[in-house]
């Protein structure tokens, strides 16, 4: 509240456990407005039913009651009266409240606002029915005031999924210092430091991170009495707070730690605990590969090398670029990520596919003097040019480059039939999304070089590996049932949707690599004869139509 009134400050960001004030906070903001500077007020909660409700229970029925000097700001709310109802209310001074649902686009449209108040922005949608996301309309409508206030509080949600986190990443980061009774050191107050013995929750202590020395509740209270906000990064304008339950007033370590032994062995119980009492984003267990680990597998690849029967290549098409990655293969399914290349310009412009066209259609010299080519090509035609990649596909099907549409769930082979129900009549196929990527995390997994081991190139920087293992396996209860899903884990995945369409290009291509690499020619001794220039691989016959691949 003292940032509030902090002319410097334009927007505050609270994240903080449940029942810690926040909506206290708001409705404080409130009654100051009502009393002391009237000004256009908006009140934005999850959905309109909650908003009705909060303006019942906690404005007309708590603030304006229990409040003496905002007796008369309000008649009763009345049903013919449009200055005075349930979601509107117009006060002495010029000033108004208004309160709204984030799903409702209706109640975020035309009035000019000063003042935004965002409750539980974690709980709210991502968009307003079709209009967009609920913060930033409201954001919009305070652009005529030179002094206006936006409050975001809330409690956080997922990780890498949370509305307030990235608010409060993007604000000073403040948190609450308090000092140590034993030894002055100012510290937060972490989840990592609470300690109790055999299960019990009364012998519960809080841990110094200086001394070491052991708090009771007393000795908590007497630190967080005497604490103090500090910024953790540089202030632009956005203060952020974040503060968690082991700060509260009104729960003992006891309670705390109670709490925690009953739902630690249940990932959703737990999830709650993590978010409402740590105040923490909740980062699910799950199957992951380490991107520095594959990272430090990196090796030079001037050349092809020689065991490569051919390549297939995954093509992922963004806004602005499209992104390729060329995976050479050879027998048992051990493979060579050659390279991942990116090729930037608008996908509605002709010289864009011109460049790809260059990229698939050329040829590689491997270590022992043979051409190879990229023999199969999968173009994802999800995103905002279904169509332009329809053409292109169809247009090049002849050299196997195939249009195809990821399916999740479980069942769902990596490639099936292809359909051509679309305006082009360009055979489209579906890829098992679920089932493509756990076969390459399995192949992620494979730690020495044979069968299943993927190669990389030294010439893929660090961003492809954290692309790469930008998702993990999580295991969620889905109507009473165990199902095992993927998750993002960093915003940019591209190299791995490649690298499955890659995958999927093979399974599409239905050829038996093996057999292509025993007829590459080779000594009994396991050494190769002599290079023989320019001498293409094997012929692979065009695809069957209508085949099916259960691989």
């Amino acid at each position: 509240m003292d940032s509030y009134s902090d002319p410097h400050v334009k927007e505050i960001v609270v994240m903080a456990g449940a029942q810690l004030g926040k909506s206290e906070i708001l409705l404080n903001i409130i009654g100051m407005h009502m009393h002391l500077d009237p000004c256009p007020v908006l009140m934005l909660q999850p959905t309109v039913e909650m908003a009705q409700s909060f303006s019942k229970d906690r404005i007309a029925n708590g603030l304006l009651r229990s409040t003496p000097c905002l007796q008369g700001k309000f008649k009763e709310a009345r049903a013919r009266d449009a200055n005075n109802t349930t979601m509107h209310k117009v006060f002495t001074g010029g000033g108004s409240l208004s309160l709204t649902g984030a799903n409702s686009a209706a109640g975020l449209a035309s009035r000019p606002i000063r003042v935004v108040l965002a409750d539980e922005v974690d709980r709210m949608p991502t968009s307003a029915g079709s209009e967009g996301n609920p913060i930033q309309l409201a954001r919009k409508r305070t652009a005529t005031f030179f002094n206006r206030k936006i409050v975001s509080v809330s409690t956080p949600t997922n990780k890498n999924a949370s509305a307030i986190e990235d608010a409060y990443d993007a604000s000073d980061q403040r948190r609450f210092y308090v000092p140590c009774k034993h030894c002055d050191e100012m510290q937060t107050l972490k989840w990592s430091h609470v300690r109790w013995f055999d299960n019990d929750p009364m012998t519960a202590a809080y841990c110094c991170d200086s001394c070491g020395a052991m708090w009771n509740d007393g000795e908590r209270r007497w630190s967080i009495a005497k604490g103090e906000w500090k910024a953790n990064e540089e202030f632009k304008g956005i203060a952020g707070f974040h503060i968690s339950g082991l700060y509260s007033p009104w729960a003992s370590l006891s309670d705390i730690v109670k709490e925690f032994l009953s739902v630690k062995k249940n990932p959703e119980q737990l999830k709650v605990f993590v978010n409402t009492v740590l105040a923490e984003t909740y980062e699910e267990e799950g199957e992951k590969v380490d991107d520095h680990e594959l990272a430090e597998r990196r090796e030079p690849m001037p050349l092809v090398p020689a065991t490569a029967a051919f390549a297939t290549c995954g093509v992922d098409v963004q806004d602005d670029r499209v992104e390729a990655t060329t995976i050479f293969w050879t027998k048992d399914d051990e493979c060579f990520v050659y390279s991942h290349d990116v090729i930037q310009g608008d996908p509605s412009t002709p010289q864009l596919w011109r460049d790809l066209e260059i990229l698939l259609f050329r040829t590689f010299e491997t270590e022992d003097g043979r051409e190879v080519s990229i023999r199969a090509t999968a173009v994802d035609s999800g995103g905002h040019f279904t169509n332009t990649v329809y053409k292109f596909c169809k247009k090049h099907y002849g050299r196997r480059v195939f249009a195809i549409k990821g399916q999740g769930g479980e069942g769902v082979p990596i490639a099936g039939r292809p359909s051509k129900n679309n305006t082009v009549k360009c055979p489209l196929f579906r890829v098992g999304s679920d089932a493509t990527k756990d076969l390459l995390f399995a192949r992620m997994r494979v730690k020495q070089p044979g069968a299943g081991y993927i190669h990389f190139s030294d010439e893929l920087p660090d961003t492809y590996f954290q692309q790469l293992t930008a998702e993990k396996v999580v295991t969620r209860f889905v109507r009473g049932y165990k199902k095992r899903v993927f998750v993002k884990i960093r915003n940019r995945n591209e190299a791995l949707d490649c690298f499955c369409y890659g995958i999927a290009a093979l399974s599409i291509l239905n050829t038996d690599v093996n057999s292509i690499v025993d007829r590459l020619e080779y000594r009994e001794d396991g050494t190769e004869q002599e290079p023989q220039k320019n001498t293409r691989a094997p012929f692979i016959p065009p695809m069957k139509k209508g085949f099916v691949n259960n691989w």
